[in-house]
């Protein structure tokens, strides 16, 4: 299994932009084939920043969903647009 979040900063006078393309890739992420997790969050004490909890089945899958053609249009096409930093960490689960 792999699982990583994303961290992004962002403008506050985006947010609007930034939830309506988290909400398209968040519903359509969910229905793919090898997706486990996929969860957005606006921190609570800071607006500005996202976080992404993201989980898939494998390897394929994590290439399966960056190459289809929501990550394309609200990722790289939206989010990544906007955003003013960016972080991964990559995660290893206990049990």
């Amino acid at each position: 299994m792999i699982s990583f979040t994303v961290r992004m900063r962002f403008d506050p006078t985006d947010l609007d932009a930034i939830r309506a393309n988290l909400e398209a890739l968040t519903a359509a992420s969910r229905q793919e084939p090898g997706c486990i997790n996929y969860v957005a969050h606006f921190v609570a004490d800071d607006p500005t920043t996202v976080l992404i909890y993201e989980q898939y089945l494998s390897d394929s899958a994590l290439d399966h969903h960056r190459n289809t053609p929501h990550f394309k249009q609200h990722a790289i096409g939206g989010l990544y647009q906007y955003m003013k930093e960016r972080h991964v960490e990559n995660l290893a689960a206990v049990a």
